[in-house]
């Protein structure tokens, strides 16, 4: 299966096989060929891209970003041109999606920023489910000999790993893991529960917190703790568990262009970044709005090493001016809601009159909402409404005259949620494409990166040679795509050998 992180709009692991393989035969199983998934909490749709972010960390304590509480009293939004990281600060505050934890590295995820989360769960759950999957919980502590098993598992993780050696007063005989991932135990756990064929294919999923000890911190790409989804799966066959691991990084591929309007590159990740203890990892990259890339959400074929919007889509703003006029504006307001909402439309009134309706604009946009309906009293005597596009600011994205008749209204915002959602996707998917540079030659591919852009080139070099290119350009291989140029032949831009695939390069968080 699997994994998806809460940034946000966001990994999926599992366990040690060789020591599975030896507990599997111990009781006369067959080979165990694993499967894991992941997505993770993005952020809201801040930028043109979602998900989640991993990110190799070191032993020394998260040092805090910005604090961007100070901002928030005024609503003071840095332009995004000016200073993108500023911005995305100011945006996460002033919209009340999340604040910093008083541990350094953690932030809490406030309602509006939480139902995010919920609406990724609600969407996904359902797919899970219809893929024959089930959600369970695991133990957050681990033994840390869980972790020693696999190699490259505690390779791969032991700078990140926050260790328990103290409980209870006493200090512990084993020391314990704070769960980076689950496959180690989850591992553990199908051991004892997969005896033959017939208790295979074995699929769940968990919804649960994870902890990675992070140096550099930003609230929904890369905290100390996060919330994520990871799904761990067993199979009987390689060729099973090779379906499953391409069947979620479709899953979570269409859930970000469909839902969340993210135009995500998927392929393949090469193998330095491929997930410790996997054979192959899938993926789907996202194009932050500084363009650098974002692991949104993997899926990692384990081997036998282990044996659409969210929260509010329209907002109503009552205006009124005299007292005698307030009953029957929210009158009208409360049944503009209802026709909505029982659409199916996620609705909600702001009726407060402490802030004026030029505040609660500017307030619901920075929330994302897509579509504003104003009503005023000349618009209760005309049966109508006002109605604004969040994406098209100004008159020009202002229709004045909306019959508030049920069916004519009803099909008016949802096919405008619709058009803002082709529109928004549309946006992301030119920004994407004009800042991919097709390079054929090492020093193209240096230019490119050099002037914050990805590069995509023919790709057969070695391991040493891509590491080159890291320590070189700052650049790592985000993934060989899916989606293949064809008729041409490639040669290979760093050894001028025939290559088969291109690769996509591109600095990351």
């Amino acid at each position: 299966m699997g994994a998806l992180r809460l940034h946000s709009l966001t990994s999926i692991f599992a366990a040690s096989s060789s020591s599975a393989g030896i507990s599997y035969r111990s009781v006369r199983s067959p080979p165990i060929f694993r499967c894991h998934h992941r997505l993770r909490l993005p952020p809201r749709r801040l930028t043109t891209a979602s998900f989640s972010a991993q990110s190799t960390a070191e032993k020394d304590a998260p040092k805090q970003t910005e604090d961007p509480k100070s901002r928030v009293q005024d609503r003071v939004i840095t332009p995004r041109s000016q200073d993108f990281n500023a911005w995305y600060l100011d945006v996460i505050a002033n919209a009340e999606l999340a604040d910093y934890g008083p541990v350094r590295g953690t932030m809490v995820i406030r309602p509006y920023g939480y139902a995010i989360w919920e609406a990724i769960q609600d969407y996904l759950n359902v797919k899970f489910k219809e893929t024959g999957h089930s959600n369970m919980y695991f133990p957050q502590f681990i033994p840390y000999s869980f972790i020693e098993k696999e190699a490259s598992h505690v390779e791969g993780f032991s700078p990140e790993l926050a260790l328990v050696t103290i409980g209870g007063g006493k200090e512990l005989e084993e020391k314990l893991v704070v769960r980076p991932t689950s496959e180690t135990i989850v591992n553990h756990m199908f051991t004892q529960w997969i005896h033959s064929y017939r208790d295979l294919p074995l699929m769940v999923n968990q919804w649960a917190n994870v902890t990675r000890w992070e140096m550099r911190t930003k609230p929904f790409v890369r905290t100390l703790e996060f919330l994520w989804q990871e799904g761990h799966t067993a199979h009987a066959t390689p060729e099973e568990a090779e379906k499953e691991a391409l069947q979620m990084i479709a899953v979570y591929s269409k859930f970000a262009y469909e839902e969340t309007a993210i135009p995500v590159i998927a392929g393949r990740k090469s193998k330095s970044e491929t997930f410790a203890g996997a054979s192959k990892t899938y993926t789907i990259e996202a194009m932050m709005g500084d363009r650098k890339a974002l692991q949104a959400g993997t899926s990692h074929n384990l081997g036998q090493n282990f044996s659409r919007a969210f929260g509010t889509q329209v907002v109503i703003v009552p205006i009124w001016k005299k007292d005698d006029e307030k009953t029957g504006v929210l009158n009208a307001a409360s049944s503009v809601r209802e026709v909505l909402k029982t659409a199916g439309i996620k609705v909600k009134i702001d009726d407060t009159d402490q802030r004026t309706p030029g505040w609660k604009f500017n307030f619901w946009e920075m929330k994302g909402v897509p579509l504003r309906i104003e009503i005023g009293p000349r618009d209760v005597s005309s049966g109508s409404v006002v109605i604004s596009r969040r994406d098209v600011p100004g008159k020009q994205g202002k229709v004045f005259g909306i019959s508030m008749e049920a069916s004519s209204l009803v099909a008016y915002v949802k096919e405008k949620l619709d058009e803002i959602q082709a529109s928004l996707l549309g946006r992301a998917t030119s920004f994407r494409d004009s800042n991919i540079v097709d390079v054929n030659s090492y020093d193209e591919l240096k230019a490119a990166i050099g002037e914050g852009k990805w590069a995509r080139g023919p790709w057969a070099a070695s391991d040493k040679d891509e590491l080159r290119v890291k320590e070189e350009t700052g650049a790592t291989i985000r993934c060989f795509p899916f989606e293949q140029p064809e008729g041409r032949n490639k040669t290979c831009l760093m050894t001028g050998n025939p290559a088969e695939e291109v690769a996509i390069f591109a600095k990351s968080y």
